[in-house]
């Protein structure tokens, strides 16, 4: 009995194992002929079931990933024909399985990029390319999606479903795009997966389970990136940004669980070898001398890295960098970022001057950053009662508990303050 819990658990920790580092690879092998996502992970869902019951009985297979691979081809054959799509879908699959016979002995071809352009392809909606490629290439449960974008399975659901009728109703391919198209396309994938990154980072301690970790997921698609576009300099550099970040991840809450700010962050907590790796990335993408957005944002976290680590202030040149980064990313999000250096430089309410013009741009109305940041500036600037109500709304649009105490605590300071 103990024999078959043991092969039971061997068996499933492969499957598991393959499944985290193969998913995106044998789904977009699967799909880049026909082009139907969702019939590629039924097929594999199906072959990943089959492993479970055949793998403690027989033994793992040599290559799992070639065993899933024929395993998950067939279902998608028999599934075609169930549904009878046409001859030219099991022609499609028959050719498939043909090449990769001939590549038995050896690794299946790697086509995961491709895929990460057909999910962020132009012609889908922007608001779905993130998750649709969680999902494909990294195999989440809509659920998992749906809890990180706070939507309901059920909505997320329908929208992944409807992403992916689109990519087999429109012909979207799974190509890599040509040289002189790629800076553009690959734009929205690098976006993609910063973002996936965005919303894993209100979850640093990774208690949500429903999260499942997706600063970890994309961190594994940032290298998986450079791993498969080692000369595109943006690429470098967003992988190096996110290293930046997750380097001083453990360090943004203390003992009690209560965030710290990066001006009261330990240095010596942070991660050295992943800034070590950050720094070297970086040196990297500047070789290339093609400077982009995802370059500077990683050189304004090393500028802040620096400054903490030798107590040196820099304000200035990262004022110089946020100039430069608004130049060819403008938005209101820079724009706050970048008051928030120039108030350390030439004091709030030269800050508070800067972000007059986004007053009342719709577009932070919910960005609750933005109220954290009014609120000190105008707090610092002595416009106390400002304060109050700029710090009742940056309490109300928190979702971090951490966070939101630490603001409550500040309100708390001031209001006591005023008297």
């Amino acid at each position: 009995m103990a024999a078959a819990v043991n092969a039971d658990g061997a068996a499933r920790s492969i499957a598991e194992a393959v499944a985290r580092r193969s998913y995106g690879k044998l789904v977009a092998l699967l799909a880049m002929r026909t082009r139907d996502v969702a019939a590629a992970e039924d097929a594999l869902a199906d072959a990943f079931a089959s492993a479970l019951a055949d793998w403690p009985e027989r033994g793992c297979p040599a290559n799992p990933e070639a065993w899933l691979m024929t395993v998950a081809r067939r279902r998608a054959i028999d599934g075609a024909r169930h549904r009878r799509v046409g001859d030219e879908v099991t022609n499609q699959l028959t050719i498939l399985a043909d090449e990769i016979d001939e590549r038995e002995a050896g690794a299946l071809p790697d086509r995961r990029l491709a895929l990460l352009f057909a999910c962020t392809h132009p012609a889908l909606e922007a608001a779905i390319r993130t998750p649709l490629m969680l999902q494909v290439v990294l195999g989440l449960e809509a659920k998992t999606i749906a809890s990180a974008f706070l939507m309901s399975p059920t909505a997320m659901s329908k929208r992944l479903v409807r992403a992916k009728n689109k990519i087999r109703a429109a012909g979207i391919p799974f190509s890599v795009p040509e040289r002189e198209e790629l800076p553009g396309r690959l734009a929205a994938v690098l976006e993609a997966v910063y973002a996936a990154y965005a919303e894993g980072w209100t979850d640093p301690l990774g208690r949500d389970t429903e999260r499942r970790d997706l600063t970890g997921e994309a961190l594994f698609l940032a290298h998986l990136l450079v791993e498969l576009l080692p000369e595109e300099p943006e690429t470098l550099g967003l992988l190096a940004l996110m290293l930046y970040a997750q380097a001083r991840c453990d360090s943004r809450r203390d003992a009690a669980g209560d965030y710290v700010p990066l001006s009261a962050q330990n240095p010596a907590t942070w991660n050295a070898s992943m800034l070590d790796a950050a720094d070297a990335l970086l040196r990297r993408a500047s070789a290339f001398n093609a400077i982009g957005r995802f370059q500077l944002e990683a050189a304004l976290q090393s500028a802040h890295v620096h400054r903490c680590r030798t107590h040196r202030s820099n304000w200035d040149e990262i004022v110089r960098l946020y100039d430069a980064l608004f130049a060819i990313a403008a938005s209101p999000v820079v724009a706050v970022n970048r008051a928030l250096a120039l108030a350390e430089r030439d004091g709030p309410q030269a800050a508070l001057g800067a972000l007059e013009p986004y007053a009342n741009d719709p577009r932070l109305a919910d960005y609750q950053p933005y109220w954290a940041a009014r609120a000190d500036l105008l707090a610092r600037a002595g416009a106390t009662a400002e304060a109050l109500g700029a710090y009742d709304l940056a309490i109300g649009l928190e979702r971090d508990p951490s966070v939101r105490r630490f603001l409550q605590r500040k309100r708390i300071e001031l209001s006591s303050a005023r008297g």
